[in-house]
């Protein structure tokens, strides 16, 4: 089995506050890591700053914060905050979003996405380091912050990366990539990108979606919604496009042109199944596997749907 076998947290269908039982058990399942997610439902760090009570053993991850939603100092502390709360257990995920969740939902202007994550990431190495930051950069400007809680050890900040020039950034200035809506073949494309610059253990976490124990027509139902939700946002389908995946093109096509039951019928079952696994639990855990088996360091299971999230993580547990 990997070394490392992660979960997404919050768990669907039970309130956060309720999930301290499920949280617990997690290491002795064999679960490694615990990773957010910061999207409409509960903000990246709450989640994880309970798990790191609830369940001390647990490496504790964001995937990820966006870099617009927070101004640089606010995510400096944040960050600060949960990896003294988790010393040597705790890294940074960081991403450009999409113009949907940045521009849509948070009225910022989604302009210059690179230059905005490549600044960041820069900040932050400067912050945590306790340095007195006073510098412009492309995107935004410094004046004189310090980091009044500089972190006992610093987390790692790993760059959520689609095409080629992020996951470039990722391996020469982070600490590794994060990646999902991919298949466990497309981390043969996306891994050298991460790795070309002389850090071949650099770190790829991938987000994958399962939905164990589910009947094919209702977990292909579930994925091909999801799917056409995330394959029309343009920094996703403009990855799709790179990846060389032709296949979709009638599902953007009607898409476009408003015919949004169509583009839900127009996705191929075999992309649906690749992007979101499903079947037998044992299948999705050998599925994931696959992911490793390509390149990806901390597969972190991202399930779908509700039910009941203990017989979820137990069903998908290491064996």
């Amino acid at each position: 089995m990997p070394d490392r076998w992660g979960i997404t947290l919050p768990f669907s269908g039970l309130p956060l506050r309720e999930q301290r039982a499920v949280i617990e058990r997690l290491p002795d399942l064999g679960y490694t890591d615990a990773w957010s997610a910061e999207a409409d439902r509960t903000d990246a760090f709450t989640p994880l700053v309970l798990a790191a009570q609830w369940a001390p053993a647990l490496r504790l991850g964001t995937a990820i914060v966006p870099a617009f939603t927070r101004g640089p100092a606010l995510l400096a502390q944040s960050a600060a905050t949960l990896a003294n709360l988790a010393p040597g257990r705790f890294a940074l995920g960081i991403g450009s979003s999409s113009d949907v969740i940045v521009e849509g939902w948070n009225g910022i202007p989604f302009t210059e996405p690179y230059a905005r994550v490549r600044d960041t990431l820069r900040f932050l190495r400067a912050a945590f380091a306790g340095e007195r930051v006073a510098e412009d950069w492309a995107s935004f400007s410094i004046r004189g912050f310090r980091l009044g809680e500089v972190p006992e050890q610093v987390p790692p900040v790993l760059v959520a990366a689609l095409r080629p020039g992020m996951l470039r950034l990722a391996g020469r200035e982070g600490d590794g990539a994060i990646v999902n809506w991919l298949t466990a073949d497309d981390v043969r494309a996306v891994a050298p990108h991460v790795r070309e610059y002389g850090k071949p253990d650099a770190e790829i976490v991938a987000r994958i979606f399962v939905l164990p124990d589910v009947e094919p027509d209702e977990a292909r139902a579930i994925g091909r919604r999801l799917a056409a939700a995330y394959l029309n946002v343009p920094v996703y389908r403009a990855f799709h496009q790179w990846l060389g995946r032709t296949e979709l093109g009638p599902m953007w096509k009607l898409w476009a042109d408003g015919d949004r039951r169509g583009a839900l019928e127009a996705i191929p079952d075999d992309v649906v199944d690749r992007l979101v696994l499903h079947g037998p639990a044992a299948a999705v855990r050998e599925q994931v596997e696959s992911y490793v088996n390509a390149g990806v360091t901390t597969p972190v299971l991202a399930p779908l749907g509700g039910g009941d999230p203990a017989a979820t993580v137990e069903a998908l547990a290491p064996r």
